[in-house]
């Protein structure tokens, strides 16, 4: 019987045995065991390599135990009396704020684009890492795996440099982080370390820059505005990349949503919110910058370095809104005089390729290099000639000028200007807006000018403006600089008159007046009146209001001037800067703006001395108070003058503002409790207003830094006057209409005020009337205090004055 065919894998045979021997030689058995080796080997070489790395670089990681009371440099900053603030020192503008008054707005935004699972990991997200990787490569929106811990280890301690040995020190010292401090800890350092552009570190202070507002009061949609920014500051900056930040905005706003931060509703209204961003560093900002300055001085004479990184606060007598308007007053009344100047032509040319683009870009540089002077604006002409100019200003905004718009420039469009002058294609120009809502051609000016205002019941100053431009001159006029002060210098002559016996009534010859070089010493002298008229005897009353010289010269003939200079002490002037001579009367002397509004403030105050004063408070970061400055009230320990005399001052120096050379001031401001005086140097190089109300006193002056003219025409009336009542329509809306009350020693006979003691049978007296001598020896002045020399007597009484 034939066997049964075996199935084939019954008996596979020699071949099939020897086939599986031949499956894995030695050597290949031999080969992964040698690379299983030198795998593992390697393992535990790299593992023994990062055990001493560690060993050795963890101990020499910085000390972040500073960090659990943590303490950034912090800026000076200097504020308003209402909270507003007007300037800040330091290297980095910043805001120390705990993590508690962060509004969870805020910590949402920034947790949903930087570190969603910030208070789940450790400090370094490993989700993160992978769910970046696979973004990444498969290039989805890029993604990064940098924690808001691993931040804070990078810009606190570590450089900018990027290496294999930086990253381990960062990794290493997020897990010290981690370890020592709160979650909480570390995102309030975050959120007030981080750079975030425009100079400002932490979201508090980019709240300010960016949008003008305090943080607590931020939107879902600021907030992410903000949150964008730690990534790229200069990239996302909404001022200068608005559609990149936009962009990015609505980024993380969805991503808010999609982390569960806010709802859906939300998200939808916060992309739909139009945003108020700040268009340059002048949106909203009030134009303190002498003030600031001035008290940064102050500071740092008494903090030193400390002053720009210990985060002090400094409150000053300033109101924000007075000082913006007499920001505005003095630019407006120093632009108005420049509308009337010839022009000097455009600042400079620049070549426009032919190409659109091209060109853009070039004005776009050039108008970086020239920026904008508050509202008087740079651009570059496109089109120029007699009849229109064309324009181009930043962002491509087209101007037109036209009509009305091109007077100020006339010179620089005819057709023989010089090259220099000559308006054309490529010249930068200045160009202003009009009340019309047109454009006006203009010209950055040159001469300057100065405001301050202050209290003068306690000397608070109130506003204070030392310049048109404090980038452009940063020389503060109204501490610095001594100017003659012309005619508004006579109150000071009257008021000492009025204690050697002279009244409003005294009446005072205005003629004219001769002295030769034999009695001068020196050059000739005629003194002239502004007009160049002479009107004969007249009171007191109304030579200090016509502002007559010769009155003013008599008057100081008459007391000395001796006398007078001891007298202006009483104000707080120096008597070194007003020589004992007869142009003592004509304000010939050196003041300062600032001791012109102190000087009057005496008037004001019914004679007393006031100090003026800026700074109230100074506090540290963490609100403790270092000073607190408390005026003293007034008392006689104070008095300058006598409260009789500064009354009858008061009526007299109303009497300018009613009806004499200030007339304009109750005029326009419909109010009867203004007082004040003009004043005009000679030839006009010093224009002056100083005037008061009880409650507010003022100085306002204008002039060239290199004395010139100017102008013939140009006088205090003219060119300082409108700038105070500028400011004062604005100041003194709602103060009541004050009356002083007339002090005791004081009388009225017919209408008008003495001093009891020269009030008795009210006759008037007289100075410089040419009469017999021995009839004026007869009958002495009706006071009985002044008597009228011959001739002969009045020519040695000035020699005599000359010669002192």
């Amino acid at each position: 019987m034939p066997s049964k065919p075996s199935s084939p894998d019954s008996n596979p045979g020699p071949a099939a045995q020897g086939s599986t021997k031949s499956f894995m030689p030695g050597w290949l058995i031999k080969l992964f065991l040698w690379s299983g080796g030198l795998l593992l080997a390697g393992a535990a070489a790299i593992l023994l390599f990062v055990a001493v790395a560690l060993s050795v670089a963890y101990p020499n990681l910085p000390d972040i135990s500073d960090l659990s009371d943590y303490r950034p440099k912090l800026p000076l900053r200097v504020f308003s009396a209402d909270g507003v603030v007007i300037g800040e020192f330091g290297e980095e503008r910043r805001s120390l704020t705990p993590i508690k008054d962060i509004p969870q707005v805020m910590k949402d935004a920034v947790l949903a684009i930087e570190d969603a699972r910030f208070f789940q990991h450790g400090g370094v997200d490993y989700l993160g890492v992978i769910r970046a990787g696979f973004a990444n490569v498969g290039r989805a929106k890029a993604q990064g795996a940098s924690t808001i811990t691993m931040q804070v280890a990078r810009n606190v301690y570590l450089s900018a440099e990027k290496s294999y040995t930086r990253k381990i020190y960062e990794v290493l010292l997020t897990f010290k982080l981690e370890h020592l401090l709160t979650k909480d800890q570390i995102l309030e350092i975050y959120m007030n370390q981080i750079f975030l552009g425009n100079r400002a570190y932490g979201f508090a202070a980019a709240s300010e820059a960016y949008f003008g507002k305090p943080l607590k009061n931020i939107s879902i949609a600021e907030a992410a505005m903000l949150a964008g920014l730690p990534k790229a500051p200069s990239a996302y900056n909404p001022i200068i990349n608005p559609k990149r930040a936009r962009a990015r905005q609505l980024y993380i706003i969805e991503r808010m949503e999609e982390n569960g931060f806010i709802t859906a509703e939300q998200a939808k209204a916060a992309k739909e919110e139009q945003l108020k961003v700040r268009t340059g560093p002048d949106a909203g900002r009030v134009h303190a910058e002498y003030v600031a300055e001035t008290v940064r001085q102050l500071v740092y004479n008494q903090y030193g370095d400390e002053t720009y990184t210990r985060g002090l606060n400094v409150y000053t007598t300033l109101r924000a809104d007075d000082q913006t308007v007499a920001y505005k007053a003095l630019r407006k009344g120093i632009m108005d005089y420049e509308r009337r100047q010839i022009y000097r032509g455009p600042e400079k040319f620049i070549d426009l390729p032919a190409n659109p683009q091209e060109t853009e870009d070039a004005i776009d540089d050039a108008l970086t290099d020239n920026p904008d002077n508050g509202d008087v604006m740079s651009a570059v002409v496109l089109e120029a000639n007699p009849k229109r100019i064309l324009a181009m200003r930043q962002n491509s905004e087209t101007v037109e000028i036209i009509g009305d718009g091109l007077k100020p420039a006339q010179s620089g469009l005819a057709d023989k200007a010089g090259p220099n002058i000559k308006i054309r294609r490529g010249a930068l120009i200045r160009v202003v807006k009009t009340p019309k809502n047109t454009w006006e051609i203009t010209q950055l000016p040159e001469v300057e000018g100065a405001f301050v205002a202050l209290d003068p019941r306690d000397g608070s100053i109130r506003a204070l403006v030392g310049g048109f431009d404090f980038e452009k001159n940063k020389f503060n006029h109204v501490t610095q600089a001594w100017r003659q002060p012309g005619s508004s210098f006579k109150p000071f002559i009257y008021s000492a008159a009025l204690e050697k016996g002279f009244t409003p009534a005294t009446v005072v010859n205005d003629a004219p007046l001769f002295f030769d070089a034999g009695v001068t010493g020196g050059q000739p002298w005629e003194p002239k009146n502004y007009d160049g008229t002479f009107d004969g005897p007249m009171s007191l009353r109304t030579g200090l209001k016509k502002s007559k010289n010769m009155v003013s010269i008599r008057i100081l003939q008459a007391i000395g001037a001796p006398y007078a200079q001891d007298w202006i002490t009483h104000f707080g002037f120096e008597a070194e800067k007003h020589p004992a001579y007869l142009t003592m009367a004509l304000g010939a002397g050196s003041v300062t703006p600032m001791q012109m509004a102190t000087a009057y403030s005496v008037f004001a105050n019914g004679g007393y001395r006031v100090n003026p004063y800026l700074v109230t408070k100074i506090t540290d970061q963490r609100g403790k108070v270092l000073l607190d400055v408390k005026p003293p009230a007034l008392d006689e320990s104070m008095r300058g003058i006598d409260a009789r005399n500064a009354f009858i001052m008061d009526s007299l120096l109303q009497e300018v503002a009613r009806s004499g050379t200030a007339a304009r001031a109750q005029a326009t401001l419909k109010r009867s409790d203004l007082f004040g005086k003009t004043g005009t140097t000679n030839d006009s190089i010093d224009t002056w207003f100083v005037g008061f109300q009880p409650t507010l006193t003022a100085a306002v002056w204008m002039g060239y830094d290199t004395p010139k003219k100017l102008g013939d025409r140009e006088t205090g009336g003219g060119l300082s006057l409108p700038i105070w009542i500028n400011f004062m329509e604005y100041a003194l809306k709602g103060v009541p209409v004050a009356e002083y009350p007339p002090p005791e020693g004081v009388v009225n006979v017919a209408g008008e005020w003495y001093y009891s003691e020269y009030a008795k049978g009210s006759g008037v007296s007289t100075v410089g009337i040419q009469q017999d001598p021995a009839a004026a020896a007869a009958a002495p002045a009706a006071s009985g205090a002044i008597q009228v020399l011959p001739p002969s007597d009045e020519k040695k009484r000035i020699l005599d004055l000359f010669k002192n």
